[in-house]
């Protein structure tokens, strides 16, 4: 017997068919945390090393028989499967390198019958080491990429995965705008930072990271260069909530924004808001670009200006993809696709004006039949720094 899967097996198996895999031996901390149904051994969550070779956590998955599924994962993931059991009918909690886990692999595939048949890896997860262990103990197998039919199967987020997401997003927010008020005149950038990550970590957040500008500079590395009154600054953070991401960039001025700062976020947001004009279900992605580079080639400053989406959730970039190399490498095959409902994607709008510096928003929208609904809908104006 076995406890339901946590994902949609029928989408899995259907999305298998497409690419011609019979089984999946997923290795990627966010596929593996997915078809666990959230399940990620907090061990290794900020580092994979130890001793001489690094943790592989690996879920596989026989297309139309989730009764064969199985967990391999570290020894000490023992206790985790003994306090909250594990859905897999099968678990291998006996490994402590890539070989390790990459070898109980194969005895389950030949376990199962599937040591002759098509297998789908991840080409980018699976280390050598590991990938030729498979490749010489099942000698008729064939091996392709299950990166594809992973990504479409994570696409539409489900109504838990909305609230993960929608929590991060709000907790980000709350924790940029908190940390815009508490910077003061010479607050350095390494210290704003700093700043950032307390106020992410004492919300529950897991900070990854902050991408953080000061006046006229676009440098957004962590520094000693400190803010003088009437500068600017933008704070582009990612932290996540339970593995997902949340993605904003906000702006901050220390005093007031003059006239010429209003008219220039004003773009910003006129640009945003003829994107968000365009999101909703059933419409391809294609629409929101358009009109979103539509309405920047008619700004005055379109010359240093950008515009840029992107799916998202337990990756900072995943499906949809809608734009090609832009700047992250990767091919925007969505980009006619309708959207879908559940889906969740950023916009963002980046000025870099040759004066006044770094002036970006980045907006999170969950796509519903009507249109969308934003995450972390507050502070999109100018938030002020403490004089």
């Amino acid at each position: 017997m076995y406890t339901v899967a946590p994902f949609d097996t029928a989408k899995l198996d259907r999305l298998m068919e497409e690419a011609g895999i019979d089984v999946i031996v997923a290795t990627s901390k966010h596929n593996t945390q997915y078809l666990m149904g959230g399940y990620k051994f907090i061990f290794f969550a900020a580092m994979d090393a130890i001793g001489h070779s690094r943790y592989l956590p690996i879920a596989i998955y026989e297309k139309g028989a989730p009764e064969h599924s199985a967990y391999v994962g570290n020894r000490m993931e023992g206790g985790e499967h003994q306090n909250n059991p594990f859905w897999t009918p099968t678990v291998h909690t006996a490994t402590w390198g890539t070989q390790d886990a990459a070898g109980l692999a194969v005895e389950h595939l030949k376990t199962i019958g599937k040591a002759e048949c098509r297998i789908g890896i991840e080409p980018a997860f699976l280390p050598c080491d590991a990938r030729d262990l498979l490749a010489s103990r099942l000698e008729g197998a064939r091996f392709a990429d299950a990166t594809h039919a992973l990504e479409r199967l994570r696409a539409v987020k489900t109504p838990g995965e909305l609230v993960k997401l929608r929590r991060a997003s709000e907790l980000i927010t709350d924790s940029m705008l908190a940390t815009i008020a508490a910077a003061r005149v010479g607050s350095t950038k390494r210290e704003i930072i700093e700043q950032l990550r307390r106020e992410e970590t004492n919300r529950g957040l897991h900070f990854e990271y902050c991408l953080l500008t000061l006046g006229s500079s676009h440098n957004r590395a962590a520094s000693s260069r400190a803010w003088a009154e009437g500068e600017i600054l933008s704070i582009d953070s990612g932290g996540n909530h339970d593995g997902y991401i949340g993605d904003l960039c906000r702006m901050g001025v220390l005093g007031e924004p003059d006239t010429e700062l209003d008219d220039l976020l004003a773009e910003v947001e006129s640009i945003q808001q003829a994107a968000f004009s365009r999101v909703r279900a059933g419409a391809p992605g294609s629409e929101m670009i358009v009109a979103a580079e539509s309405a920047l080639k008619a700004s005055p400053s379109a010359a240093f200006t950008d515009f840029f989406c992107h799916g998202m959730g337990l990756v900072s970039h995943e499906a949809p993809f809608l734009m090609t190399n832009h700047p992250v490498t990767y091919e925007g095959i969505d980009v006619d696709r309708p959207l879908e409902k559940g889906m969740v994607i950023s916009v963002e709008t980046t000025m870099l004006h040759p004066r006044r510096g770094f002036i970006k928003l980045e907006d999170t929208l969950a796509i519903t039949d009507g249109g969308y609904e934003m995450f972390g809908n507050r502070g999109r104006g100018w938030n002020r720094g403490a004089s």
